[in-house]
């Protein structure tokens, strides 16, 4: 069962759409959470994937961060593979359109 944290991280990403990414530190900061590595620590545990698209958490220097608390080349593959599909490209470990950089209202 997700903590009441998870539950504000996860609706917060929710607002990201599809084709767009955004930082754990940004997420963090919608939250109220000074921690992007709490933010990673709820999107490791993200039990509402897809629904909840956590591959659309990148890190604040814009490389593709973590995904499912794993950092190894396969589960790297696969979030690159899910963003690729929504258009979400990196070239040299970066995003290469930083336009597609979700900024939360408010």
């Amino acid at each position: 069962m997700p903590t009441p944290f998870q539950n504000a991280v996860y609706a917060a990403l929710k607002r990201v759409p599809r084709g767009r990414v955004t930082t754990y530190g940004a997420l963090a900061h919608r939250v109220g959470c000074r921690s992007a590595r709490a933010v990673g620590q709820a999107l490791k545990r993200n039990p509402y994937a897809p629904k909840v698209p956590c591959h659309r958490v990148i890190a604040s220097d814009l490389a593709p961060g973590g995904f499912m608390g794993r950092r190894d080349p396969p589960a790297m593959r696969r979030k690159l593979k899910l963003l690729a599909k929504e258009g979400v490209r990196f070239q040299a470990g970066q995003l290469a359109e930083p336009r597609r950089l979700f900024a939360f209202p408010g």
